[in-house]
């Protein structure tokens, strides 16, 4: 786990499963690697740390049973099950910022808003987020003060351990938090509930939102110090990273503003040392795990030791044409998928957006309007994301389609468009700092001074927001935080299966629970509308 190679290497261990009968019932499992013997060293819980990282980015480590039926809906392929794919799914196609002309099972669904509670897209990122949470349970169960004193562990190796498991119960509040997101009020299980027959019982939005954050003040102190972590590890500043972004969207989450408190967690990230990746367009390419102060926490891809078809491979790949020197110059010379481009409220956001006077408009071919949502040349293309280097090598691909490119899960950019929205909406920022911020995105946008602003409203943020983040899976949850995804106050083609787009009703605002979750748990209640 020293860097993005070994982060989300995936160890087989615990009990395994036989087919073979037998009369004898007292009998060990034939694989000799049982819990007792993985968590004996202090190593041996590392690479179940390991593991707890890997379900983030290895399709893989999805999970058995229910999760099959999942897969068979989506026509046998399990690539739309990775965390980063699905999420883009239901973050961005659902949003202005991406259409897809794939006929995937269900997908046009998501940017017509005609989605329902059997939709398997929805389904797999659902399942995909309580599969990491119970990956995370069995680690924290494992890795509790009784257990590592019952197995002698003391002095660093027992900090060590705990350091661990405070990083897993981030990853669990995280997974929690995306949870709580989309679909409000899921069912809930922590590593106090037995194992085995059990039936989670469902946890309100609001309460749920107090667990996440209760969770992330407890496990302050047990984290590494900021950028002293491994890369792709979590850290202190990736908690309050995510506190930050939790305030933010607290009034949407709880109906009570807590834009102060974004305002805290966002400065303490701004002050732990981290600045501005000097060149935007490098945050996004393969060697961005090397010599970036900007980023914060990262989902690890590698094109040999992780191979996958979600996350940036997806990203990348997606993005692309047929169109061979275009692929060769992102580093997919086999890639190119015709799929995922933007409708034009997301490039014309950037003025001139060919013209690349600012230097985030990351665009290639097509044509600003959508006749047909089906035809890839209709809509952009978005060439945020590269697989070359940052000078322009391609890393080695086993087929010439999968990626190397590492995905930002927080990064700086980020926490200063936090800072600068809660205090514009009344948080105690300072009104100069905020401008301040404002002002370093865009010159480092427009590598000059001449973008800067003397004020802005919270129309300006939002459409800043967009110009520095769109495509990291963030824009539903803006939307809804301004009020503009579901209402008619903001539209693009093809919103709510309309050309020139429509307002839909407001319980698409959360995601469904899948129907097979609410027909096996009794404990479950339907969100409105669905």
């Amino acid at each position: 786990m020293n860097n993005k190679h070994s982060v989300i290497t995936l160890l087989s261990f615990g009990l395994m499963l036989f087919a073979a009968c037998t009369k004898n019932l007292n009998r060990e499992p034939l694989n000799t690697n049982t819990s007792e013997t993985q968590y004996s060293t202090v190593n041996g819980y590392k690479q179940v740390l390991a593991k707890v990282y890997g379900s983030y980015s290895l399709i893989s480590s999805y999970g058995v049973g229910t999760s099959d039926v999942v897969i068979s809906a989506l026509g046998g392929d399990q690539a739309p099950t990775d965390y980063i794919r699905g999420t883009f799914n239901l973050q961005e196609l659902t949003t202005d910022e991406d259409v897809c002309a794939w006929n995937d099972p269900n997908l046009q669904a998501l940017h017509n808003f005609n989605w329902t509670s059997s939709d398997p897209l929805i389904e797999a990122l659902y399942k995909r987020s309580l599969y990491q949470i119970t990956v995370c349970n069995e680690f924290i169960r494992q890795s509790s003060d009784d257990e590592i004193s019952s197995r002698g562990f003391n002095g660093k190796d027992a900090d060590d351990i705990k350091h661990f498991r405070a990083e897993a119960r981030f990853l669990r509040a995280y997974q929690y938090w995306v949870l709580m997101d989309m679909f409000g009020n899921p069912p809930f299980v922590t590593e106090t509930d037995p194992i085995g027959k059990f039936i989670p019982k469902q946890i309100s939005r609001a309460d749920l939102f107090k667990y996440v954050e209760s969770e992330l003040m407890a496990i302050d102190a047990e984290l590494i110090a900021p950028k002293q972590n491994e890369y792709a590890r979590a850290d202190q500043a990736s908690a309050w990273a995510l506190l930050a972004r939790l305030y933010l969207n607290a009034e949407v989450y709880t109906g009570t503003a807590r834009y102060n408190d974004a305002v805290t967690y966002a400065s303490k990230v701004i002050a732990a040392g981290y600045s501005l990746m000097p060149q935007y367009s490098n945050l996004f390419k393969s060697d961005n795990n090397l010599n970036n102060p900007e980023q914060i926490l990262s989902i690890a891809y590698d094109a040999v030791n992780s191979q996958n078809y979600g996350g940036t491979t997806f990203l990348i790949c997606s993005a692309h044409g047929t169109d061979p020197t275009d692929n060769k110059n992102f580093g997919i010379p086999a890639g190119g998928w015709l799929g995922n481009r933007a409708t034009k409220n997301l490039p014309q956001d950037f003025g001139d957006y060919t013209g690349n006077t600012d230097k985030r408009a990351l665009f290639g071919v097509g044509s600003l309007e959508i006749n047909s949502v089906i035809t890839f040349t209709d809509g952009i293309e978005v060439h945020k994301f590269s697989n070359q280097t940052s000078t322009g090598t391609t890393p080695y691909s086993p087929n010439g389609v999968l990626c190397s490119t590492d995905f930002p899960l927080f990064r700086l950019g980020e926490q200063y468009l936090i800072y600068i929205e809660a205090a514009k909406r009344g948080g105690n920022g300072d009104a100069s700092t905020a401008l301040q911020y404002f002002n370093k995105l865009r010159q480092r946008a427009y590598e000059n001074s001449t973008g800067n602003v003397t004020s802005y409203t919270l129309d300006d943020v939002l459409k800043e927001r967009q110009r520095e983040l769109y495509w990291e899976c963030c824009r539903r949850t803006d939307l809804i935080r301004f009020g503009e995804f579901t209402s008619s106050n903001y539209l693009w083609p093809w919103k709510g299966g309309v050309q020139n787009g429509t307002g839909v009703d407001a319980h698409y605002n959360l995601f469904p629970l899948p129907a097979s979750d609410i027909i096996s748990n009794p404990n479950l209640k339907q969100n409105p509308g669905y």
